[in-house]
């Protein structure tokens, strides 16, 4: 799909619904509260729901609870709502919420008597929970909940629907008991300092408390948790608990994970903060820089660009002598001295203009095995992955855990994805990002070239401002990517890109707003976000042509977060 027509989807979307966002609003129940929904977790099939157009139908799989949940299948005429007519109480407040998965996913709520709410995300490859509150107004005594997908969009999925708040003499509604206890407790990746955990989603739960050697540590919403702040070559045991407006569950049986010795998931000499910059291996009519012309402040080097070859999926490089190196061995010993320098430097494959292809295993294996003996011949510490021409996340996820066996635990991968490829975790690119988690270095997302775009909180945001940074860096953060693979990327003048520059003053109150709560814009995300790996420019080049005015402000903004 073309960038013009995925960004009209995404400003109906935003018109259709008012977006407050898909984090869970923090509510106090009181003990008289039910879920005065019925039928809550389709357990019954279709009873007390009616969903439009025979759209919607129950299955067995995927399930958040239960045996059972909804499917709605919306047309390219038809959005696939499927709702139900809860009895409430006048003059009183109710936590709506639901589990969902897949594209463009709605919950609200209609004839409230007071104002009418929904919220909506803009994908999920696996369980999310929505949630909104909602007051009635003087003499409303039914509410109309809903769930919807959106036109011609793939099938979505909900379960475990909650409409929590005083019994409004309905009858039927489902009372609120403490969750059973989580079963399924998984340790995966491990960095040196932490350990991403997962378990099976417990019906009627709202939230869940993690638990390092018997104290808690964190509380999450869905059914997984990356902890943090954990020291290198140490074991540690974990537990969890369901929770609602009940109480909480007894503790989970635990589970034991080590973190590893150095480095983590990509990028073992790549500093908790850092900044990329894309090198350009070609004069455009920018300074013309040797690798030892570049600021200290970078801290990861993009060599650009990797050329394509004739054979699908293999890569080459090959110096431009307008770049000034007398030879290949001055260029090598460049990069070595970036390295000894505590640096990554890596080859950026893409580009504008790039055009190489990964989409089959025999192009796969090309690509891992060619890049590997370009980090071998050069020295090189990764790669980057900036195919601007579409890529597929089954192959491009092969080759690069292919070239993750070959090169060890300290290889360096970022992505440099443009902003309409990250907008829902469906998308190439960001399945990519997802499946490749465990060796990620960082994604530095080009906030540029842009246009206007969604931001997590189905708010459409213009780029050139703090808001259009911190609202999309939010979709990464929220949509299964670590903090510390996250960056922010931007030109480094007016002259880097087409559109999008802002000011290295405006880089730096978001990446505050992101990691202090500070600095922000009209757009304040539910929570922090301390661990954010920094900022990327494109490029060094062009950051030398203005003085380098922007690695001198924001360097230093990167190096001194949280």
């Amino acid at each position: 799909m073309d960038r013009a027509r995925r960004w009209i989807k995404g400003a109906l979307a935003v018109t259709a619904a008012t977006a407050l966002g898909v984090t869970a609003l923090a509510t106090t129940a009181q003990a008289a509260d039910i879920n005065v929904a019925k039928n809550a977790g389709f357990e019954s099939d279709l009873s007390n729901w009616t969903c439009s157009a025979g759209t919607g139908s129950v299955v067995g799989s995927p399930v958040h609870g239960g045996a059972k949940a909804l499917k709605g299948t919306p047309t390219a005429q038809d959005t696939a709502q499927c709702s139900q007519a809860v009895a409430v109480k006048p003059n009183s407040t109710y936590t709506l919420s639901s589990w969902v998965q897949g594209s463009y996913v709605y919950l609200g709520a209609s004839g409230t008597g007071t104002t009418d709410v929904s919220t909506w995300t803009p994908g999920s490859s696996g369980w999310q929970q929505l949630s909104t509150t909602f007051t009635t107004g003087a003499s409303t005594t039914s509410v109309t909940v809903y769930t919807h997908g959106w036109y011609g969009q793939s099938a979505y999925y909900a379960d475990d629907v909650s409409v929590l708040g005083p019994d409004g003499g309905g009858g039927g509604g489902d009372p609120v008991v403490i969750p059973a206890v989580p079963a399924g407790l998984a340790a995966g990746t491990a960095t040196s300092s932490s350990v991403d955990l997962s378990w099976n989603p417990v019906s009627g739960a709202t939230g869940y408390n993690v638990y390092r050697d018997g104290s808690k540590v964190a509380s999450v919403s869905g059914a997984s948790a990356t902890v943090t702040g954990l020291a290198a070559a140490t074991s540690y045991s974990f537990q969890v608990s369901a929770t609602n407006s009940a109480g909480e569950s007894a503790k989970s049986a635990a589970v034991t994970a080590r973190t590893a010795t150095s480095g983590g998931g990509g990028g073992g000499t790549v500093p908790k903060h850092a900044v990329t910059g894309y090198w350009q291996n070609f004069n455009n009519g920018a300074t013309v820089q040797k690798l030892r012309d570049v600021p200290s402040q970078y801290d990861i080097i993009a060599v650009s660009f990797a050329d394509a070859t004739s054979t699908p999926g293999q890569i080459s490089f090959t110096l431009d002598p307008a770049v000034g190196y007398a030879s290949a061995a001055d260029f090598k010993a460049d990069i070595a001295a970036k390295q000894a320098a505590g640096k990554s430097v890596i080859l950026s494959v893409g580009g504008e203009k790039g055009s190489v292809s990964v989409n089959s295993d025999a192009s796969a294996t090309a690509f891992a095995d060619s890049a590997y003996s370009l980090m071998q011949q050069y020295g090189f510490d990764g790669v980057d992955i900036d195919l601007e021409n579409g890529l597929n996340s089954t192959y491009i996820s092969k080759a690069l855990h292919q070239l993750s066996a070959k090169a060890g635990a300290k290889l360096v991968l970022t992505m440099a994805p443009q902003t309409i490829d990250m907008q829902s975790t469906s998308g190439e690119y960001f399945k990519t990002a997802l499946n490749v988690k465990d060796i990620l270095t960082v994604v530095n997302m080009q906030y540029y070239n842009s246009g206007s775009m969604l931001g997590c909180d189905g708010k459409v945001y213009s780029q050139g401002s703090v808001d259009f940074l911190t609202a999309l860096a939010c979709i990464q953060l929220e949509g299964g990517l670590d903090p510390s693979q996250v960056g922010l990327g931007v030109p480094a003048s007016t002259r880097g890109a087409g559109s999008g520059y802002v000011d290295p003053s405006v880089v730096n109150n978001a990446l505050d707003c992101l990691t202090r709560g500070t600095g922000c814009g009209s757009f304040k995300p539910a929570r922090t976000y301390p661990g954010l790996r920094g900022a990327m420019t494109w490029s060094t080049n062009w950051d030398a042509t203005a003085g380098n005015a922007w690695s001198n402000s924001v360097g230093p903004k990167v190096h001194s977060l949280p």
